[in-house]
């Protein structure tokens, strides 16, 4: 016979109501207040990590990536990836020298306990590049 813990049960209880909650709330993941960006040309699938100089969580859905000295590209992600934008932190594995859109990212929780923890993970989407409206 297969057992659960009590400690799962309670983890996945949270979750589910924390779901729950953020439905009833109307939050879709998406923020009012990121800036608005102008599309300034055609959207690429990957960028070079070595160029990557700064990125920017907006919320669950979007990322914004700065190349260069004032280069942005932003990342509409395919779906919502749940926890993005209240933790704004994320990791990625490449064994590239590019980050593309078929690469996946590890939502990370900096407040989760002793050391960083794992969120979930979210694919994303092709690289626009933008300006951004101040």
């Amino acid at each position: 016979m297969k057992r659960t813990t009590p400690i799962l049960i309670a983890s996945l209880s949270l979750a589910l109501a924390g779901c729950a909650a953020g439905e009833n709330k109307g939050n879709d993941g998406h923020r009012s207040d990121i800036p608005k960006a102008t599309i300034t040309g055609k959207a690429v699938t990957c960028l070079p990590i070595q160029s990557i100089r700064e990125s920017i969580v907006r919320d669950d859905w979007t990322i914004d990536f700065r190349t260069g000295a004032n280069t942005w590209y932003r990342n509409s992600l395919p779906r919502r990836c749940n926890g993005l934008g209240a933790e704004r932190a994320f990791a990625y594995a490449t064994s590239l020298s590019r980050l593309c859109n078929v690469d996946i990212i590890t939502v990370i929780a900096n407040n989760a306990g002793p050391g960083p923890m794992n969120r979930g993970s979210c694919g994303l989407g092709e690289f626009t590049p933008v300006d951004l409206a101040k």
